[in-house]
């Protein structure tokens, strides 16, 4: 496991640049994003955590990584759905994932080539595998490939916690909060990250 190798540089221009998250980042100062190096590991987490809570998804990858042992895709297929739905995963889930196996399989996915591709060139191959939508191809811009500058307005959590500091009793707009992450440019993605952490009890991982 490893951290961006930009993370410090980032957090030093986030504290110059916003006095909000400079309080938010003092907060954490030992923590940081990992990665696991694992593609279909980092896929698989951000399907799971789709559309509920951090503590609810740390719950079911448990439940998932004690049943399979390790979270491969071989040892996903041979895996009977029945049990994965009794940790927790609903038949869509479990059929999304299923997809992102054989996008591997069929070489729609191509791990080789990320590192050359931009963000959106990679957003559009993520999101051809029916179940990966733009959120969930985010989250594998921002955990896996550790790309710098990614806001995602559509996550709740993050609308949330920039709603918590940034606004007042009127709910800022979407208008309003993309302007507000502006002042976090090139490094919106460690800004996102803090924002995330100040509202969960465990640091968000995919």
């Amino acid at each position: 496991m490893s951290s961006p190798i930009y993370w410090q540089d980032a957090k030093e221009y986030l504290r110059s640049n916003d006095a909000i998250l400079a309080d938010i980042i003092a907060l954490y100062p030992s923590e940081t994003m990992i990665n696991y190096h694992d593609a279909f590991l980092t896929l698989v987490k951000a399907i799971i955590g789709q559309q509920i809570s951090v503590s609810a998804a740390n719950a079911i990858n448990q439940r998932v990584e004690s049943l399979l042992g390790e979270i491969t895709p071989e040892n996903y297929l041979e895996t009977d759905p029945q049990l994965l739905r009794q940790c927790g995963l609903s038949r869509q889930k479990i059929a999304y994932i299923t997809n992102i196996t054989q996008g591997f399989k069929d070489g729609i996915l191509t791990p080789q080539t990320w590192s050359d591709m931009t963000d959106k060139a990679v957003i559009d191959q993520l999101t051809s595998i029916k179940g990966i939508g733009p959120w969930t191809a985010q989250m594998f811009l921002i955990f896996h490939l550790h790309r710098r500058d990614i806001f995602p307005l559509a996550d709740l959590g993050l609308i949330n916690a920039i709603q918590l500091h940034y606004g007042s009793e009127k709910a800022l707009s979407k208008g309003e909060i993309k302007e507000l992450s502006q002042r976090w440019k090139p490094y919106r993605t460690v800004a996102t990250w803090y924002l995330w952490r100040s509202l969960d009890p465990v640091p968000v991982q995919y």
